[in-house]
């Protein structure tokens, strides 16, 4: 019934990030340097491309425009991806990573009910 009604989007499987040796989480804030579409555009496309990027989001109430989960194997991958690839992407004009240090809450699960 719930795929009948179009309320699946997919089915996943959930991989262990740990085991994987991916340990480092960040939560990364991206400011632009322009509020333009085509600067949101491009860099909405290029992080889409980026395996470390899990999730991307256009946000308001903070001195950001984007924030974006990111996960590594340690800080020096960090630091590569930082360096390489996220601050190489035309019209960023701001980075500011948080480090998840413990996740006593991390659900897939939607609210239903």
């Amino acid at each position: 019934a719930l795929e009948e009604s179009g309320l699946i989007d997919g089915y996943v499987t959930l991989l262990n990030a740990r085991k994987l040796g991916l340990t480092l989480v960040s939560f990364v804030q991206i400011s632009m340097d322009k509020h333009t579409p085509d600067r949101f555009e491009v860099f909405e496309k290029t992080v889409a491309e980026y395996a470390e990027v899990l999730e991307c989001h256009l946000i308001t109430g903070q001195s950001a425009d984007y924030l974006l989960k990111v996960i590594v194997k340690d800080m020096d991958a960090y630091q590569q991806f930082l360096l390489q690839k996220l601050l190489t992407i035309d019209g960023v004009g701001g980075v500011h990573s948080s480090f998840v240090l413990k996740s006593p809450i991390d659900k897939t699960a939607l609210p239903v009910g």
